[in-house]
């Protein structure tokens, strides 16, 4: 039989690592203080505080049981290993070689968690899509965008809810407002905020001629309803408009859209998806909440771009990743320096190894962000 000695060994060693950057000891201790709390019969005399008890303990229950599997499948392993050598046999030697390999790729997936930190990682994700320079081909790219974003999340098993669709004067779009929900939604999307720039044969010129495009994609954590800062109705202005554009289906073509501009600060956020006019403020008021937050969070943070991205034009020059399409295919990102050829697939949504690569980056090139950014 094959000498699966150190391949087990590793594996031990990934499974007690995992424990650490699971924190299971703390949450075996928690769960027992939330199992407490979600069983008092007034729990829900205060819905949001009962929420948050309830959505605290699933996850804690998720790394617990999480945790519980990797020891039992490593354990497993090391049992039918030990068994396999006292009896000197080599029958369960494909099935030991398939478990290592097995076990290896889901602690690959599952150690991305240690490079999440941040205070606000875990949350949701409210993202804008914005065109840039490039025209009817930088609202195409924007388009694009929103659907390759759309594509990751949903093979992630997040959700995607599309809140607001503005379309292009030709084609595709000039911005879209959507959010994803799911656990590390936005620790993981934090990686593609900025400018995105597309090289292309484009589709939108008679001469066939290759063109420059841009599109930027920005996000922020989503609050919990407790969380949000207080915002004076006086400083609000609240407009009404007829919901249309590229959202098809998704969008709910009546007088009920909502488009709500905080005066001191400038923000603009809109909603069209909801049924009514009193949801669509009220999700308008959830997405300006959220980017208020964000502005206050920044005031406490030496660099403004640590929490929020850098805000450039979206233009040439700024870009964080080149999507080439013509002369040659590749996608290349300008800080991590990663790559792929696979120019399909990366605009199908297949942009984990891009994203990995940024939160290893970070790591290496800003030690200590996460902790400022908890501040």
């Amino acid at each position: 039989m094959r000498d699966f000695t150190d391949d087990l060994a590793e594996l031990r060693r990934r499974v007690e690592d995992a424990r650490s950057y699971l924190r299971v000891d703390e949450a075996r201790t928690r769960i027992d203080e939330l199992a407490t709390e979600s069983a008092k019969p007034d729990l829900w005399d205060d819905p949001d505080r009962a929420r948050a008890v309830n959505t605290e303990l699933a996850r804690v229950q998720e790394d617990i049981t999480l945790d519980d599997e990797l020891e039992r499948r490593i354990s497993d392993l090391e049992t039918l290993y030990a068994m396999g050598r006292e009896e000197g046999t080599e029958e369960l030697e494909p099935e030991i070689s398939a478990g290592v390999t097995e076990l290896a790729l889901d602690l690959d997936r599952l150690e991305l968690r240690a490079l999440f930190t941040g205070e606000h990682d875990e949350r949701d994700a409210i993202c804008d899509v914005h065109s840039g320079a490039g025209g009817t081909d930088a609202q195409d790219w924007a388009q694009m965008l929103l659907r390759s974003y759309s594509r990751w999340a949903e093979r992630r098993g997040f959700e995607v809810e599309l809140d607001q669709v503005q379309e292009g004067t030709e084609a595709g779009i000039s911005s879209a407002t959507f959010t994803v929900k799911g656990r590390y939604a936005f620790g993981l999307l934090q990686s593609e905020r900025g400018v995105h720039r597309l090289i292309r044969i484009s589709p939108f010129d008679a001469n066939a001629r290759r063109q420059t495009a841009f599109a930027s994609l920005d996000c922020v954590p989503a609050l919990e309803e407790t969380e949000a800062p207080e915002i004076d109705p006086t400083d609000l202005r609240i407009d009404t408009y007829r919901s249309s554009g590229a959202g098809g289906q998704h969008v709910n073509v009546t007088d009920s859209a909502v488009r709500i501009t905080h005066l001191p600060t400038g923000l603009v956020v809109s909603c069209q998806n909801e049924r009514s006019q009193t949801q669509n403020k009220a999700r308008a008021m959830q997405i300006l909440a959220a980017r208020l937050a964000e502005l206050q969070r920044q005031e406490r943070v030496a660099a403004l771009e640590e929490l929020s991205g850098d805000k450039r034009d979206v233009a040439f020059g700024n870009q964080i990743r080149t999507y080439t399409l013509a002369p040659y295919r590749l996608v290349k990102d300008e800080r991590t320096r990663y790559e792929s050829g696979n120019v399909d697939a990366v605009l199908d949504g297949d942009i984990d190894a891009f994203i990995e690569a940024w939160l290893q980056w970070r790591r290496r090139e800003t030690p200590g962000q996460s902790q400022r950014q908890s501040q």
